[in-house]
């Protein structure tokens, strides 16, 4: 188990709902502010933003390397450094975002994707840091981070086993001592088909770190599935409305999916219960109401069993189901009123 905030995050507790704002907010800050306010009226714990520059992420150049294939779903063509001008989070809307998460009940953080990001974000008292996949090979990142002694979420969107080992290894000879590693698709919408979740299991005996899943499937599916799988912390990216577009609305929830998702997932969390099989507590009035053999017609003492006059039917009480061919053609003992549960002693 970890903690962020004073909020346990493990098998032991409902999951951790993280809603990323990602370049949702539009160049707006009183729609990121909006957005702020939509994630806390769900119901979710966490707001997760992403801290860099243009200039600190890629740098200005136009070459083939530094555009999107043609191919991309969503961004198709884009000049990587134009993108990320559009869809950064200006580093001075920070602190009033950060303020107004704490203001409604959230706990703010951000993935750095530089130093200076962990400055900012230091200066800002953010209580956890989270790598995106694809930092996760830059391990002096990761070292910084990890020596801030704060907990620490890796998503391993693209990576191999070798690289996922490397980071979380470089995470805790850092100083981490809290970790969460993501499962995560790093495609933009993502697949359900290809978010193999049930490589969940294997990720925590792997990782000896508490996992989760961040999630980029259209819907609720894929993370409410996670969850059966020993997901404990589930990001999703979150706008307003996905009409008004935006470069990660496509595959964003909106508010009343994210309050949805808060709901259903701690359901499907405690629908988890224990690897038991038997009747449960809630169960005990629906015993009494099993099938058994009943008498159905008034009878005399001598008259022989038939089907006519007994019968397998609710509630409990009488003789199993199973006994009717051995009862069968014996005789009544006592003259009996309907209703009553056969026992042998009747017969």
């Amino acid at each position: 188990m970890i903690s962020i905030a004073g909020r346990p995050i493990g098998p032991g507790s409902p999951p951790f709902v993280v809603a990323e704002m990602s370049g949702n907010h539009g160049g707006s800050l009183d729609r990121a502010l909006a957005i702020v306010d939509a994630v806390a009226d769900s119901g979710a714990h966490a707001l997760k933003l992403q801290t860099y520059r243009a200039d600190t992420i890629t740098i200005d150049a136009d070459g083939p390397a530094f555009r999107i294939g043609e191919q991309h779903e969503l961004w198709g063509g884009e000049n990587l450094y134009r993108l990320y001008e559009r869809a950064h989070t200006p580093w001075e809307w920070h602190e009033p975002i950060f303020a107004r998460a704490r203001t409604r009940g959230l706990v703010p953080f951000s993935s750095p994707f530089d130093p200076t990001a962990i400055e900012l974000l230091e200066k800002l008292d953010a209580p956890a840091y989270k790598i995106a996949s694809s930092e996760i090979v830059d391990l002096p990142l990761i070292r910084l981070a990890a020596a801030t002694r704060k907990p620490l979420i890796i998503s391993t969107g693209m990576a191999s086993i070798a690289e996922i080992h490397a980071a979380v290894e470089t995470a805790r000879d850092a100083g981490c001592a809290q970790l969460a590693v993501l499962s995560c698709t790093a495609s933009y919408p993502a697949s359900p088909a290809e978010s193999n979740l049930r490589s969940l299991p294997l990720l925590a005996g792997l990782t000896g770190a508490v996992v989760g899943v961040s999630d980029h499937t259209p819907g609720l599916g894929a993370a409410l599935a996670a969850v059966a799988l020993g997901a404990c912390l589930i990001e999703k990216h979150v706008t307003l409305s996905r009409a008004d577009g935006g470069v990660d609305a496509a595959f964003s929830l909106e508010p009343d999916e994210l309050a949805a998702l808060v709901v259903e997932s701690g359901r499907a969390w405690q629908s988890l219960g224990s690897p038991v099989i038997g009747p449960r507590a809630s169960e005990k009035e629906g015993l009494r109401f099993r099938r058994s053999l009943y008498v159905v017609r008034d009878v005399r003492a001598g008259e022989p069993v038939t089907a006519e006059n007994v019968r397998s039917i609710r509630p409990a009480g009488g003789l199993p189901p199973a006994a009717a061919a051995q009862v069968i053609g014996r005789r009544f003992t006592r003259d009996t009123p309907l209703g009553t549960p056969l026992t042998w002693d009747l017969i």
